[in-house]
């Protein structure tokens, strides 16, 4: 019985719901009044988003291995003094037990990291490797038309 009764009383709800319908027979047209600037933070908004995706996502190039060393101390003088020398290049200090491993560049193209890599090889003759790795690339800025 009560189910005949829920039935009924969701079959009278139905009849009624038509009131949420347009009943305007000349014009089937909605318009909408914005302010401009929502599409200038839109657009804006997309810029932002496509570029910090761009730069999380990583890049493959090229680093280069100075050292690889179980002493901490010997990692901590190379990464000072390759900094100071080449303040350019940015310099990494990784550890993976028992190693430190300095590295440094971010290089595209393995023929640039070769080029600094003979200039390293002269400073630190226990070996230098060019190494394939995710590397922090910054793409350089997009000129804009002057006309």
């Amino acid at each position: 019985m009560k189910k005949y009764g829920l039935f009924c009383l969701l079959i009278c709800m139905a009849a009624f719901a038509n009131a949420q319908m347009v009943k305007d027979t000349i014009s089937h047209s909605v318009y909408v009044v914005k302010d401009s600037r929502f599409d200038l933070l839109t657009k804006k908004k997309a810029e932002i988003n496509k570029k910090s995706a761009d730069s999380k996502k990583p890049n493959r190039g090229y680093r280069i291995q100075v050292l690889n060393t179980t002493d901490r101390n010997q990692a901590l003088s190379t990464k000072s003094r390759l900094l100071t020398i080449y303040p350019e290049h940015k310099t990494y200090l990784m550890y993976q037990a028992p190693y430190f491993k300095i590295r440094i560049g971010n290089f595209v193209e393995k023929s640039e990291a070769d080029d600094l890599k003979k200039e390293l090889a002269r400073m630190f003759p226990t070996g230098v490797f060019v190494i394939p790795s995710d590397i922090e690339y910054k793409a350089p800025p997009e000129k804009e038309d002057t006309k």
